[in-house]
């Protein structure tokens, strides 16, 4: 469909498509203490600019925003031509409390009255 354009003026557009779609997308993953932005998302993967991150192997972080959200095993990263695509071994959804270690009833009282 773009093939009447010129090259430059698709490279130009691609750029566009590209810096947008980095900008709208809130998920980064941060490794050490580098931080690269994700293009998409999925349950086993993900894509990333593949001009700003190097290949990828181990345990990242993901974070939505400020707040941390996977802490993702990454098995294999490959360079699709613009994107560096990462595969999964595991993506662990990231709690902010501990586990409880015991069963809670649901209709245990919330709290008791002392005695007077």
């Amino acid at each position: 469909m773009l093939s009447f354009l010129s090259k430059e003026v698709r490279e130009g557009l691609e750029a566009a498509r590209k810096s947008e779609q980095r900008r709208k997308s809130r998920l980064r993953v941060q490794v050490g203490g580098a931080v690269f932005p994700v293009l998409r998302f999925w349950h086993d993967g993900m894509a990333l600019d593949a001009k700003l991150t190097p290949h990828l192997r181990g345990l990242v972080d993901v974070y939505d925003g400020a707040r941390h959200i996977f802490q993702c095993l990454i098995v294999a990263s490959v360079a699709e031509g613009d994107e560096l695509v990462c595969d999964f071994k595991r993506s662990t959804i990231v709690n902010d409390k501990a586990p409880l270690d015991f069963w809670r009833d649901e209709n245990a009282p919330v709290g008791y009255l002392t005695r007077n």
